[in-house]
């Protein structure tokens, strides 16, 4: 039995190789993108501009949330599979090794630069002002008793002056990412995370037993305080508009382009910036990425051009053309070395991850 199970494995894995095989030799005129929403507009005006300059067709970008675009682009090689795939947070080792196990063998890994994560509402409502803290007790599915005993309960707030008095008397209702989303992984680490840390108990619980610790900060409530809005960062600043009293999870750059709808909170105090992000002072910060199949470069047109286009000082740098989208740039260093680098086609090896 256990022979037979073998060779089916084996005839298996064959077949799925001649299968990608044939897929690349079938060929396809457009590069394939995946992925953040967050990334999605940095890559889409680079696409566009990456058509124009090259006579290229220009590339297809999906807006399909970082995990969504991970199971995508992991899934094989060959051009049934996308070539490209944002994400608003760094590959998982799971799915570096799914990637492996599907073929995926040669990644090219590319940080591209840093956007901030807001808390926003209407400018129409009052501003917020919030620390890590209140992020976590308005929106995780369990808090400290507020009888002041140093165990978990349901979460029982439903204003946000119950959370802090300093806060406005209306009703908790945040409009957010999907758990598909790398925005909304960044946000449990970065914001409910940093505001788990300042409750002492729930602390030291990272100590004795790390994978509960974060079941405790991660675990966002499901009671309708926190409203799933999809992978649609402009569909939550409409609804922004029309309800006034929901306050709404997404990146800065969206921030950055509907600054005449909307107002970003301060969080501990730091109003969310472009300077603040790129020199840390503002927290709920994170690193954006994309990753792209070696295997695929000289097989679908124009994916090392598309990548040199992201990876130009007109693109990424300083002053470049995403800087004015709203993306944080890296130093100019950090830029010269990873350009160098995914130039060379230096691929990825997983450590670290």
């Amino acid at each position: 039995m256990k022979v037979f199970k073998n060779t089916v494995l084996a005839t298996a894995a064959v077949a799925a190789l001649v299968s990608g095989s044939q897929a690349l030799a079938a060929g396809r005129d457009y590069i394939s993108i995946v992925g953040s929403s967050t990334v999605y507009p940095f890559s889409t005006v680079v696409a566009e501009r990456f058509g124009k300059a090259t006579g290229n067709p220009t590339p297809k970008v999906e807006s399909t949330g970082t995990g969504g675009g991970m199971k995508m682009f992991c899934g094989g090689v060959g051009t049934s599979f996308a070539d490209i795939t944002n994400a608003s947070r760094r590959m998982k080792s799971s799915e570096f090794e799914d990637c492996q196990e599907n073929g995926v063998k040669d990644i090219i890994e590319v940080l591209i630069g840093y956007d901030g994560i807001v808390v926003a509402n209407s400018l129409e409502a009052e501003h917020f002002n919030l620390s890590r803290k209140d992020i976590f007790l308005a929106l995780a599915k369990q808090v400290p008793n507020p009888d002041g005993s140093e165990t978990l309960v349901p979460n029982p707030y439903t204003t946000w002056d119950e959370v802090n008095p300093e806060l406005p008397a209306q009703k908790i209702e945040v409009l957010g990412p999907p758990p598909t989303s790398g925005t909304r992984d960044a946000f449990a680490e970065l914001a409910m995370e940093g505001g788990c840390k300042a409750i002492g108990f729930i602390k030291a619980m990272k100590d004795s037993d790390e994978d509960k610790f974060k079941a405790v900060c991660h675990s966002i409530r499901e009671d309708g305080h926190y409203i799933e809005a999809g992978e649609n960062d402009n569909l939550i600043i409409q609804k922004l508009e029309a309800n006034p009293n929901a306050l709404g999870v997404f990146g800065f750059s969206f921030l950055d382009q509907n600054s005449d709808k909307v107002q970003g909170s301060h969080i501990e105090g730091v109003e969310p910036t472009f300077e603040a992000i790129g020199n840390k002072s503002y927290t709920v910060s994170r690193p954006l990425y994309f990753y792209a199949k070696k295997a695929h470069i000289g097989v679908v047109p124009g994916i090392q051009a598309f990548i040199a286009e992201f990876t130009s000082e007109k693109a990424w740098g300083e002053d470049g053309y995403l800087a004015e989208k709203g993306m944080i740039p890296l130093g100019d260093e950090l830029r010269e070395q990873l350009g160098s680098a995914v130039r060379n086609g230096e691929t990825m090896t997983g450590e670290g991850l």
